[in-house]
């Protein structure tokens, strides 16, 4: 059984190039989905990971199996759901960074319910990894990651939750209660520092991390460009990012996550981990697409040898 089981969304993802000598537009095709992200990022920097979620038995739904094969994660807990579609999204970008749209109505993972959760493999795990979208996309979506939080706690497996912010998808204050709520369960928590402004009504990185420590023993503020905050109620580090030409930053949260994640199982203390995650993200913004910029341990190794 894999050490690390991601929960969540997948979505194929076209995301938009820069135009052509013609002017048309042209879009690439990808694989995302938060979690879907964070998990392959685990795998790159070498942990066992797996994934638990629902895809239509569609060509995309084929796509992400072919996918998590290839990279080595575990597709063992996903279910196939014929008649129904795995989400997509578009990605385009403007002088204001990246957009989204969203298209993932009624999509297999939606459909997820607390009786689909396989029980055993998160007993068999060392770590549950979930987030905000996780709980956004549905109703029974958001029950089953609570119950998948309850069965890891039962078995001290650790809990890990990205908050991941989408209002598009639910309204602010209950994102925020069920949120802080699933948080109150972690162990990890990672928000990031546009997320935990809407989520709080705080600007100052101190005073999110100190909200956030009240609920979770183990805080990592992810804040873009100006790095990462490691907060324990004992002690806080702050972490500077690197300096790289980049270019999309689809998935950079989701890459942090998977990195640390992966560092933790090998034994890393946090601020270490975090010092690799920095790093693993910042490469994962040079290229386009959420999964294809996702770099492997001996890169992350090189940019963080160069300083």
């Amino acid at each position: 059984m894999p050490d690390l089981l991601c929960m969540g969304e997948p979505m194929l993802e076209f995301n938009q190039q820069a135009p052509g000598p013609d002017g048309r537009v042209l879009y690439l095709e990808g694989h995302g989905g938060d979690t879907s992200n964070a998990a392959i990022a685990a795998a790159r920097s070498g942990a066992s990971a797996g994934y638990i979620s629902a895809v239509g038995t569609d060509a995309a739904g084929d796509s992400f199996m072919t996918l998590w094969a290839r990279e080595g994660v575990d597709a063992n807990t996903v279910i196939r759901r014929p008649g129904v579609p795995t989400g997509i999204y578009f990605v385009t970008h403007d002088a204001r960074g990246h957009h989204f749209s969203f298209y993932r109505t009624g999509s297999a993972a939606a459909l997820y319910r607390p009786q689909e959760v396989p029980e055993e493999a998160i007993r068999a795990s060392r770590i549950l990894h979930v987030s905000g979208i996780s709980q956004a996309i549905s109703e029974t979506a958001c029950d089953a990651v609570f119950h998948a939080i309850h069965i890891a706690r039962d078995a001290q497996v650790k809990v890990s939750y990205d908050t991941n912010l989408r209002l598009r998808l639910w309204p602010a204050a209950r994102a925020a209660a069920v949120i802080h709520a699933a948080i109150g369960m972690a162990d990890i928590t990672l928000p990031s520092l546009d997320d935990a402004t809407a989520l709080t009504g705080l600007t100052d990185p101190d005073a999110i991390a100190d909200f956030y420590l009240r609920l979770c023993p183990l805080v990592l503020l992810k804040c873009g460009a100006d790095g990462c905050i490691v907060a324990t109620r004992d002690s806080r580090t702050r972490i500077p990012a690197h300096r790289v030409k980049a270019v999309d930053a689809t998935g950079a949260g989701d890459t942090f996550a998977g990195a640390l994640l992966a560092r933790l199982l090998a034994g890393d203390d946090p601020v270490t981990a975090a010092r690799y995650a920095n790093a693993a993200a910042a490469l994962s913004t040079t290229g386009y697409g959420a999964v294809a910029p996702i770099p492997r341990e001996v890169t992350v190794r090189a940019l963080m040898a160069a300083g």
